[in-house]
């Protein structure tokens, strides 16, 4: 399973997506705690570490955090 860092902005819709491959989930949350700290005074970002098993796969199962490519697919005819 490979783990993706995802930072949120609930208000805009945007997600920064990063991907750290299998074996590599300490660095991932490692990372994920240095973007919290760079986004604790502001309440809509949201930074969580998700595992799957690409990142297709967690466009359906985490939606929420992809509007803005869930739009995207929507405008292509997908």
């Amino acid at each position: 399973m490979e783990n993706f860092l995802v930072v949120y902005n609930r208000r805009t819709g945007e997600s920064d997506v990063r991907k750290f491959p299998a074996g590599r989930g300490r660095a991932a949350v490692r990372e994920r705690f240095k973007q919290e700290r760079l986004h604790r005074h502001d309440p809509d970002v949201e930074v969580v570490v998700l595992s799957s098993s690409s990142l297709d796969e967690l466009l359906k199962t985490h939606s929420r955090y992809f509007r803005s490519a869930e739009e995207i697919l929507e405008n292509a005819g997908a």
